[in-house]
């Protein structure tokens, strides 16, 4: 069994292997559209080349500047710049410097049940990306829902996806809780991830980003399949989803005589009769003298004696010519030259400002702090995973940058489902981008060291198999077996004893065969 499975594994290595050669070598690539199984409430590809499910926004964005407000970011249907895969299509963010909104409907609204929810897209920051995001946002279902009408401030349920400013990477995963005591919506950031971002927004490749959020209340993002940052939508979002019971009373203020002071000067220390406030902190040293030699009158520099005047030197524009100073000659040899001062050494009499000093305080209270009092908007929700169902979604965003692409956006309740959309869709591109069979495991192995074990295995094995199997065996009359003895009855070792005797008769007629044999009647002559 253990054989089978071996070489089972070796032959879907073997296999995989051949797959990443295929892509490699071959000069067409072919690809299918991926089609989702399972139950999916939005898929898209965009394959067909059509923006026709798909809503650009008319309106305005608030509290911006007239000629920006309006969302005219350009949006257009097309392939990968590099890396392209024939008949693959993306949605592509065209303009730079603008704000742009586009929507789209989902096949039926998403109502938070006791099943997960997972949120998936692709995207390509083809040129890189200065400052903008890519993130999408999952449009609260609402009677009042218009797509040509959306923009920053319409309601949603989740905002999910990449953002970057300057040297700030960002992974969102936001989500509007609302309060069951007012109705209030608030907004509630999961902790960032634990990965360096910098090279999904550098390196120009596709990712994958993933999110998964399941009726538990556990959360979990991915990007290129490999977990980023995971927790739990109680413990491990800012503002926490309840409040805490208690509060500071708005309405408490701090008493005026209130002594938040530890320490205080002691108010019956008295300043020395000795204490000079007024003393240097720095005296000249009495020790010191003027080194034997030292040059007094010679300067330290002197004008340069080779220097001439240029000849278009302007005096009554440039002013008085001057030669250059170089150091003096006459100092090379001297220990100085120069006006000579005595160095100043640290005063051994200087104290400064005298001060009294701290004794503990013994009005002292503590740091003032007002009273608690009971939070009239206190509230347990067990089940914030419950949230407002949404029904379309969209991509609001504004970008330094052009030719964001994105691709193959998927909402399902099944992490296979996107899993299985995912290596019909985004797992052919990655192929098709990766430089080589052996230089992609490489790269898989230095995010996973321990891949290095397995690929040991995985070539030792079939090896070692191959060479214990397939090896020819030496010919049998080669090797000498030894039988074991069966046990023995004395009848039949006394058969043996009389075989024995013949053998041995036998060998000795053996022997005088080879003399001629005497006839009968010549033997006395």
């Amino acid at each position: 069994k253990l054989v089978s499975k071996v070489l089972l594994v070796r032959t879907l290595v073997l296999a995989q292997c051949m797959l990443y050669l295929q892509y490699i070598f071959e000069d067409n690539v072919t690809y299918k559209t991926p089609v989702p199984t399972g139950e999916v409430f939005f898929s898209e590809s965009f394959d067909d080349g059509s923006l026709s499910r798909w809503a650009k926004s008319k309106t305005m964005k608030e509290d911006a500047d007239e000629d920006i407000a309006k969302y005219d970011g350009r949006w257009e249907v097309e392939a990968l710049k590099e890396n392209r895969v024939p008949g693959d299509l993306g949605l592509v963010l065209k303009s730079r410097a603008k704000h742009h909104a586009i929507a789209a409907l989902l096949n039926k609204p998403y109502v938070f049940e006791d099943r997960p929810l997972v949120v998936q897209y692709e995207v390509n920051f083809q040129d890189g990306i200065d400052c903008g995001g890519a993130y999408i946002k999952l449009l609260s279902d609402s009677p009042s829902l218009d797509l040509e009408q959306f923009h920053d401030r319409t309601p949603y349920t989740i905002m999910f996806g990449p953002d970057k400013c300057g040297e700030d990477y960002k992974l969102h995963f936001i989500f509007r809780h609302k309060s069951p005591i007012n109705g209030d919506f608030e907004e509630k950031h999961a902790k960032r991830p634990d990965t360096d971002l910098r090279k999904v927004y550098s390196d120009k490749k596709t990712h994958l980003y993933t999110l998964v959020l399941n009726p538990d209340n556990s959360y979990e993002m991915f990007i290129d399949q490999s977990s980023v940052s995971k927790g739990s939508l109680l413990t491990d979002v800012v503002p926490p989803v309840n409040p805490p019971k208690e509060i500071d009373d708005p309405k408490d203020t701090k008493p005026e005589d209130w002594d938040e002071r530890a320490k205080i000067p002691d108010p019956e220390a008295v300043k020395p009769d000795d204490w000079d406030e007024d003393a240097p902190a720095m005296v000249p040293d009495p020790t010191a003298m003027k080194p034997e030699g030292w040059l007094d009158d010679e300067p330290e520099f002197v004008p340069d004696p080779t220097a001439e005047k240029p000849e278009d030197w302007d005096e009554e524009m440039d002013g008085e010519w001057e030669p250059p100073q170089v150091s003096n000659p006459a100092c090379q040899t001297a220990p100085g030259c120069g006006e000579w001062k005595t160095p100043v050494i640290n005063n051994p009499k200087y104290k400064g400002k005298w001060k009294a000093p701290l004794i503990d305080n013994p009005n002292y209270q503590g740091v003032w702090s007002p009273r608690k009092i009971q939070n009239p908007d206190y509230f347990e929700d067990l089940e914030p995973y419950k949230m407002a169902s949404f029904k379309a979604v969209g991509l609001e965003l504004w970008s330094m940058t052009s030719d964001i692409y994105f691709d193959n956006f998927l909402i399902t309740a099944d992490k296979e489902v996107a899993d299985r959309w995912a290596a019909d869709s985004w797992g052919l591109k990655k192929l098709v981008a990766s430089p080589g069979v052996f230089s992609q495991l490489a790269l898989a192995a230095e995010e996973r060291p321990w891949l290095w074990v397995v690929y040991a295995l995985t070539v030792g094995l079939p090896v070692g198999l191959a060479v214990l199997f397939c090896w020819p065996k030496k010919a049998d009359n080669d090797y000498i077996y030894k039988k074991i003895d069966p046990p023995k009855t004395q009848d039949v070792e006394e058969d043996e004893e009389d075989d024995d005797e013949e053998e041995e008769q036998d060998k000795g007629e053996e022997e005088d065969g080879g003399k001629s044999p005497e006839a009968p009647g010549l033997s006395g002559q």
